[in-house]
């Protein structure tokens, strides 16, 4: 059975290293580790860890996108195991207008990136 996708947003695969903070529900800092994204739109992205992250974690994250560090809020929407790692969709929930201009634009490169790559050559 195909699963149905949710998104709003078509998200790009990307890899990019991250560091994260768990927070509790009193907004308490936990566990800190980092991870790298699978893809990135411009309403989540797709997290890979090495330590499992629980569904509807409140997560501050700091990715790094080419030159730029951005800072943001996100929750986990669903989280897996996926060979030997961890990996959790996350929303965006608090995110800079600046921030998120700088993902809208490396979207945007990436998707023009792809579209102008042979076909055979896509990942």
């Amino acid at each position: 059975m195909k699963q149905r996708d949710h998104r709003r947003f078509i998200r790009y695969e990307a890899l990019h290293l991250l560091d994260y903070i768990e927070l509790d529900e009193a907004g308490n800092p936990g566990r800190y580790s980092m991870g790298r994204t699978i893809d990135v739109s411009l309403d989540g992205l797709k997290l890979e860890t090495t330590y499992p992250v629980k569904t509807n974690c409140r997560l501050l994250i700091t990715i790094g996108l080419e030159d730029d560090l951005i800072d943001l809020e996100g929750r986990t929407t669903h989280a897996r195991p996926s060979e030997g790692r961890f990996v959790s969709g996350v929303t965006f929930a608090k995110i800079s207008r600046e921030d998120r201009r700088i993902i809208a634009k490396y979207v945007e490169a990436f998707h023009a990136r792809q579209k102008a790559q042979p076909p055979a050559s896509r990942p």
